[in-house]
């Protein structure tokens, strides 16, 4: 009887240990060579992606649906390391259905891709819609097609999302961007704050590094305006101030027009119209750099005639995303699953 009994004990456990298993997904990271990130700058073209696959993927021959999750100026891949703890929560609270979701590193020496094709320094852009798009249906039992394809991330994530939706929708059906950057010029990117008279005042790679806002600004030029001809900085810049007098180069500005979200909406109309679904966000508190630009993509597409959401929640850049009960499980991942078809 005793040795019965110890028997049923060992396969209890035995069973719940497998279905602890599996209601976890695994985490893989490949690595994904791009010709389009070919460059003479010594950014390296092998990058490194990390995929969530959800529960029992491996016991099944099902197709799901994508969500591309692009990381925020500084960060790289290794944010899935958070990101799947929140995803198995998600699954397993019932609040959404099984999804895979990738992450590439687009960090570069300078901080941050934009995920933007720069001709120089990458193609970053083309890097995400068209070598992880196809390297994922290739490799993974995806569902190869736009309608269970989303698009996110956190800042200038959120602005990379933003720019993918808007030149492919024939690629991403669905956006939603976290807190997104870089969608025009206002506060600390503009010309009368304190940064471009601290940028202009740097003469090394070193001395950039003690500056923030010029680091964002450095990215921001090998991102839409390079100069190879350039050093150090190899990139022009809209504003420049010598001693106190303010030079504003329009051709460059104009480069900067033209890859920032709020800008682009007149040029990428009939390509917002095919979007199924529109969604931002960003904290009351995250700086004005945020919601200032926030609010007025939002007004822009209002005033085109784009369907979309748009919401202002209490908070700061940062605060009450990456925990259970924060944006990531509660307003974005639930998003995705109304809207992404999970049927071939």
């Amino acid at each position: 009887m005793k040795i019965q009994y110890l028997l049923f004990i060992a396969f209890l456990n035995v069973s719940l240990l497998s279905f602890a298993q599996s209601n976890k997904g695994t985490v893989v990271t490949d690595t994904l060579y791009s010709k389009n990130l070919e460059n003479d700058f010594g950014e390296n073209p092998s990058r490194a992606v990390s995929v969530y696959l959800p529960p029992n993927y491996q016991n099944s021959d099902q197709h799901y649906p994508v969500i591309y999750f692009l990381h925020g100026f500084m960060g790289d891949n290794k944010m899935m390391d958070m990101m799947a703890s929140l995803l198995d929560y998600a699954i397993a609270d019932k609040k959404i259905k099984p999804f895979i979701m990738v992450i590439p590193d687009e960090k570069t020496t300078y901080q941050g891709s934009f995920y933007s094709n720069s001709g120089v320094f990458g193609n970053w852009e083309d890097f995400t819609a068209f070598d992880l798009v196809k390297y994922m249906d290739e490799n993974y039992r995806t569902i190869p097609k736009k309608e269970s394809r989303g698009i996110t991330g956190h800042s200038m994530g959120g602005y990379g999302a933003l720019k993918m939706a808007m030149h492919h929708p024939d690629i991403f059906s669905t956006v939603y961007a976290i807190s997104p950057g870089a969608l025009t010029i206002v506060a600390e990117y503009g010309p009368n704050s304190n940064t471009f008279r601290e940028l202009s005042a740097i003469k090394t790679i070193e001395g950039l590094k003690k500056s923030y806002f010029g680091a964002v600004m450095m990215a921001f030029g090998r991102a839409w305006s390079p100069n190879p001809d350039k050093p150090p900085f190899y990139c022009d810049f809209p504003f420049v101030y010598n001693d106190d007098k303010l030079t504003v180069n329009q051709e460059v500005l104009q480069k900067w027009y033209d890859n920032m979200p709020v800008h682009m909406i007149d040029e990428n109309l009939e390509n917002l119209q095919q979007l199924k679904a529109i969604k931002l966000d960003w904290g009351r508190n995250a700086g004005d750099r945020f919601t200032l630009q926030c609010d007025m993509f939002s007004q822009r597409l209002e005033n085109v005639g784009i369907t979309h959401f748009a919401e202002e929640y209490i908070g700061t850049h940062g605060s009450g995303i990456y925990t259970k009960e924060g944006r990531i499980p509660q307003q974005v991942l639930p998003f995705f699953d109304f809207y992404l078809e999970f049927s071939e």
